[in-house]
């Protein structure tokens, strides 16, 4: 069908947010969501009335059978429908609303740490960065802990930067990201934690969160839209980063899975790619929900690295997994242990372009149970004693990671000393270095090289095949204006 057709009867995506409760879908499993069957027929048989509109006689005849293709239709697929299922549209499973008793909603709860922050000047410092695009705006709020502030822009500090709420059906990841920052502060505490232990690590350790990535999303959610997971103008922010973006699996999902115009076309994912160029993290942790899982790179492919960073990787989310989540989690690379591939991910960046040495993607919760049309139920805790267990138990083990994380370092300092290279290597020079097999340790012109070396790649292989298209389009007017020519000449 025409896209004009498709203008005039209005966007279908549209009309599906606001059925998303009544009719059937056809789409992904993950997604609880799909082109509305209702709103199909209807474009299927308005589409006939509109090509046959323009002749006299047929236009009533158009009008009585389009009718018909879509009552007829939509009685049998309901049919269909209800006989695998084993209900109709009337007896569909009740969709769980947000909680307001357990969740923030996204002002109250960017309020509440603009407060935690202000209360606590000594250790927490907050910034919002704003960012723009084709008249597309939004706005990260960015919170940096360091125990002595003015020590904030050390760099022989431990650095770690998490992020949360990249997608905006996922409420309980910011909750977490506001537990964490409370803990940081002193205002709660962990159970059956050494407290003098602990600040011994985080003196030195420089901490950058995010806690709502996708601020634009959750606003989405929370206008009812409870399946949401992109962002304010349609594009799944962890599909527009560079490594490997565009590449469509045999399920890819057009409207769950939008990766955007071009790698980076989201303001959200310049945001956080300024970000970790600028803070040049040690650690970085994506976290999700969904699932329960402690994924380490590839998304895009079914491999984990290899060699000392997967050995090192491998044996911290065992230690977190077995002691804080109750071996709950799968470990592994996201694209080996989810099911599918997903390419131009955030986690995958880091790693592969940014050169952080661990990177990780965390899902700290999923109802597996729960009917994919009820996305606040799959995807977040919906009772309160479910909703703080998730909590304190993914507190502890963010906290077991950071001491974790400050072990290995020192470890991997104490090989960098007794290297024969150098009289003296750097923590940063030896873990962004030798750990990532850097040809120029030294060389940050060559690093911030090669962070648009992935997104040249696409816009040149773009150019390629514009190129090879113009050229046969070109060669096919030279022979068809050349056949009239040879044919006088031959009589």
């Amino acid at each position: 069908m025409s896209r004009d057709h498709l203008k005039r009867l209005g966007n279908p995506l549209t009309t599906l947010e606001k059925i998303r409760n009544s009719g059937g879908r056809i789409g992904k499993y993950d997604s609880g969501r799909g082109f509305p069957l209702n709103d199909a027929l209807s474009i299927l048989s308005r589409d006939m009335e509109l090509k046959w509109s323009h002749h006299p006689c047929l236009a009533d005849q158009a009008y009585s059978l389009s009718s018909s293709i879509y009552d007829i239709s939509f009685f049998a697929i309901n049919c269909c429908f209800s006989l695998v299922y084993g209900k109709s549209n009337g007896t569909q499973p009740p969709v769980t609303p947000i909680n307001h008793d357990l969740y923030h909603t996204s002002g109250s709860l960017l309020e509440e740490i603009e407060s935690l922050v202000h209360r606590h000047p000594d250790k927490l410092s907050m910034e919002k960065i704003s960012s723009k695009n084709r008249g597309y705006e939004t706005e990260t709020t960015v919170v940096t802990y360091c125990q002595k502030r003015r020590e904030s822009d050390d760099r022989s500090k431990f650095r770690i930067l998490l992020s949360f709420g990249q997608h905006g059906r996922e409420l309980i990841t910011t909750e977490l990201a506001l537990r964490l920052l409370s803990i940081l502060s002193e205002e709660e505490f962990l159970p059956n934690m050494d407290r003098v232990a602990l600040n011994k690590t985080l003196n030195r350790l420089v901490i950058k969160v995010v806690p709502m990535e996708n601020w634009n999303g959750r606003k989405l959610v929370e206008e009812g839209e409870l399946c949401e997971r992109r962002n304010g103008r349609g594009v799944d922010l962890n599909r527009n980063w560079s490594v490997d973006w565009g590449k469509k699996e045999k399920d890819y999902d057009p409207y769950e899975e939008n990766p955007g115009t071009a790698p980076f076309s989201e303001p959200e994912t310049q945001i956080m790619r300024k970000l970790s160029v600028s803070f040049e993290p040690h650690v970085w942790v994506n976290v999700h929900s969904g699932m329960e899982a402690l994924f380490m790179p590839y998304d895009h492919k079914n491999t984990t690295p290899v060699g000392l960073p997967s050995k090192m990787m491998t044996s911290m989310l065992e230690v977190m997994n077995h002691f804080h989540l109750k071996d709950r989690c799968i470990i592994g690379s996201g694209g080996g242990s989810v099911g599918y591939l997903a390419h131009g991910t955030a986690t995958d960046y880091m790693y592969d372009i940014a050169r952080v040495p661990m990177a990780f993607t965390f899902e700290i919760y999923g109802d597996s149970e729960a009917s994919s049309k009820d996305c606040f139920k799959m995807f977040n805790p919906i009772d309160i004693t479910t909703f703080n267990r998730v909590l304190n138990d993914w507190s502890a083990a963010f906290f077991k990671m950071f001491s974790i994380g400050l072990e290995q370092m020192d470890e991997l300092h104490s090989k960098a000393v007794a290297s024969t290279f150098d009289k003296w290597v750097s923590i940063d020079d030896y873990l962004n270095g030798y750990l990532m097999e850097r040809k120029n340790r030294y060389g940050k012109k060559v690093e911030v090289l090669d962070l648009g070396m992935q997104e040249i790649r696409t816009y040149f292989r773009l150019f390629l095949l514009s190129s090879v298209l113009l050229l046969f389009m070109f060669c096919s007017r030279i022979s068809k204006s050349t056949r009239p020519l040879v044919s006088a000449m031959n009589s």
